[in-house]
C-alpha cells in the first residue's frame, strides 16, 4: 500500500496557436493507504492526464507528485511500483490468459513457483478458471477485461490505477465486473485510484470521490457527502440519476421568516412562486436580501396534498407538460411560469390528468447558490 500526495500539480500541452492547453491546474489531492479514490468528471476534464502523470507517462509542469514521502520526480516509470489498467483490455494476442497474467511476472523474473501460485490466485478470484488455456480471441469482453485486471493483480504494486476499465462492456457485465473489481480491491487493501465519466460508478466504487472540471478539482467529499453537500453548482447538476432542478430568484425576509421568491415572467408577470425556507437552512444564508439560484432535486418534489399552513408555504401550482414512466417511478416535466421543473414521484397510471395542479419543495433538501460564483452558500463540501 501506499500514500500518494499531489501538490500543485500542473499539466500544460503547448498548442501550435495561442495559450497552452492547461489539462491539469493546480491540483492539490492525498490518496490514503488502503483507500479507493474515484477521479470522476467529463471527458477532457484532466482525469487521465492526472493518472498518466502519476504513472510517468507524462512529465508534470509544475507541482510535485510524492509516494510514502519520495518524491517521484525523476524516478522512471518502470521503478515507480505501479500497475495501470487501461480501458482496452491490451492482451497480447498469441498468448493464453494465464500467460498473459503472468507475462509481467516473468519480465520481473519472479520464480517459477511463485508465479504459479499468484497467476492461480487471480485466475480463481476472477472466475477465469475456464479460460485459463484460451487466447484473448476467444474470450468475450468481459473475461478479457478480467484477465487485463488479473495482469495487474499478480504485480502486487504498492499502486493500482484504473483508467475507466469498464467503459467498453454493456450493462449487465458492467455491473458485474464493477462488483468484483470492489472486492478485489478490499481482497487487497491496495490504494487505488479509479477513473471514471460515470457518477453512479464513481459513488458505488469510491471511498472517496475527488470532482473535476476542466482541469481543476472542484470537490473530494465521500459519495453521500457530495450529494448532500455539493461544493458548488457544477457538483450538485453531475450527481443525481436525474438533474437537479435550478430555479433564479431572490430571498426576501418577511417578519423572521425567509422566503424564495421565483424569477419574474418576461414582460413582468408575477412567476407565483414564494416558498418559505427551512428554519435549518437560514442559519447558513448570511444576506437577508439577494439574488440566488435555488437547487432542489426531482426526488424531493412532491405531489402530496397541502395538510398545513406550513406545507403550504412550500407548495405551488405548476402545470404538468409531459410525464416518463421510468418503471418503479414517474419522471414529471413541469412547468412553474417561466421555470421548468423535474419531479421524480412514484409509478402511477401516467396519465397526465392524475397529477397535480398543485405540488411541494421539500425545502428542508433545499439547496442555494451564487449566481456569480456559483458555490453553495453556507457550503460545507468545499476542497
Amino acid at each position: 500500500m501506499a500514500r500518494v500526495v499531489l501538490d500543485h500539480l500542473t499539466k500544460l500541452f503547448p498548442a501550435e496557436v495561442g495559450q497552452p492547453a492547461r489539462a491539469v491546474e493546480d491540483l492539490c489531492l492525498t490518496i490514503e493507504e488502503g483507500e479507493l479514490l474515484a477521479l470522476v468528471g467529463p471527458s477532457g476534464c484532466g482525469k487521465t492526464t492526472t493518472l498518466r502523470l502519476i504513472a510517468g507517462l507524462e512529465e508534470a509542469t509544475a507541482g510535485t507528485i510524492s509516494m510514502d514521502g519520495r518524491p517521484l520526480a525523476h524516478v522512471p516509470p518502470k521503478d515507480r511500483d505501479v500497475a495501470m489498467v487501461f480501458q482496452h483490455h491490451a492482451l497480447y494476442p498469441h498468448l493464453s490468459v494465464f500467460e498473459n497474467i503472468a507475462f509481467g511476472l516473468r519480465v520481473r523474473k519472479c520464480p517459477r513457483p511463485e508465479i504459479a501460485k499468484r497467476v492461480e490466485e487471480a485466475i480463481s478470484v476472477l472466475g477465469l478458471e475456464e479460460c485459463a488455456t484460451r487466447l484473448p480471441r476467444e474470450l468475450s469482453g468481459g473475461q478479457r477485461q478480467r484477465a487485463a485486471l488479473g495482469r495487474a493483480m499478480v504485480r502486487r504494486p504498492k499502486l493500482f490505477l484504473f483508467d475507466e476499465p469498464l467503459s467498453n462492456l454493456d450493462g449487465p457485465m458492467r455491473a458485474q465486473l464493477r462488483a468484483e473489481l470492489g472486492r478485489f480491491q478490499a481482497c487487497l487493501a491496495a490504494t487505488s485510484i479509479y477513473v471514471t465519466h460515470d457518477q453512479a460508478e464513481a459513488m458505488l466504487l469510491g471511498h472517496r470521490v475527488a470532482v473535476m472540471k476542466e482541469g481543476r478539482l472542484q470537490q473530494v467529499a465521500r459519495p453521500l457527502d457530495l450529494y448532500r453537500q455539493p461544493a458548488n453548482r457544477f457538483v450538485a447538476a453531475f450527481f443525481g440519476a436525474l438533474p437537479m432542478n435550478f430555479l433564479n430568484g431572490a430571498l426576501a425576509a418577511s417578519g423572521d421568516a425567509l422566503y424564495f421568491l421565483g424569477q419574474p415572467e418576461p414582460g413582468g408577470g408575477n412567476s407565483g412562486l414564494r416558498l418559505r425556507v427551512d428554519p435549518a437552512t437560514i442559519a447558513r444564508v448570511t444576506a437577508p436580501v439577494t439574488p440566488v439560484i435555488l437547487g432542489i432535486r426531482p426526488e424531493h418534489v412532491s405531489d402530496a396534498p397541502v395538510s398545513s399552513p406550513s406545507v403550504s408555504e412550500q407548495s405551488f401550482e405548476a402545470t404538468v407538460e409531459r410525464v416518463q414512466p421510468l418503471g418503479g417511478e414517474t419522471c414529471l416535466h413541469l412547468a412553474i411560469g417561466p421555470h421548468q421543473v423535474l419531479a421524480r414521484l412514484p409509478a402511477s397510471n401516467g396519465a397526465v390528468a392524475s397529477y397535480g395542479p398543485r405540488f411541494a419543495f421539500e425545502m428542508r433538501h433545499a439547496h442555494f447558490f451564487d449566481p456569480v460564483t456559483e458555490k453553495r452558500i453556507g457550503g460545507e463540501g468545499s476542497v
